[in-house]
């Protein structure tokens, strides 16, 4: 459990997925480079074994925004997206619908 002061500092934002990347040697990893509004941001996900890049390009996901960078696959991952595992084991992305512009923070 965390307190609803936690919850408050956690930053969800609606981002557009602008570009998809293989990652040289890595067979479940993407990178990717994200619309943030503002600012463009680049991420590192493993879905390879669930999307096609076609598929996850121009997609408007949800991330953290304001999580700190880490280095996945020596790579920096500036954000993080959300994903949901469905019953058949496959991950799914949370979106949000082309209305809502990139940047924009969820409530």
């Amino acid at each position: 459990m965390i307190s609803f002061q936690d919850w408050e500092k956690v930053e969800l934002k609606a981002a557009k997925i602008l570009s998809v990347e293989d990652i040289e040697g890595k067979d479940r990893l993407y990178k990717m480079q994200i619309d943030l509004g503002s600012e463009k941001r680049q991420i590192v996900a493993g879905l390879k074994q669930f999307y096609k890049k076609k598929e996850l390009e121009g997609k408007n996901i949800i991330v953290i925004a304001n999580l700190e960078h880490a280095k996945i696959a020596g790579i920096e991952s500036q954000a993080m997206l959300l994903a949901a595992k469905s019953n058949e084991g496959k991950y799914v992305l949370a979106t949000v619908d082309e209305s809502v512009a990139p940047g924009t923070a969820l409530e």
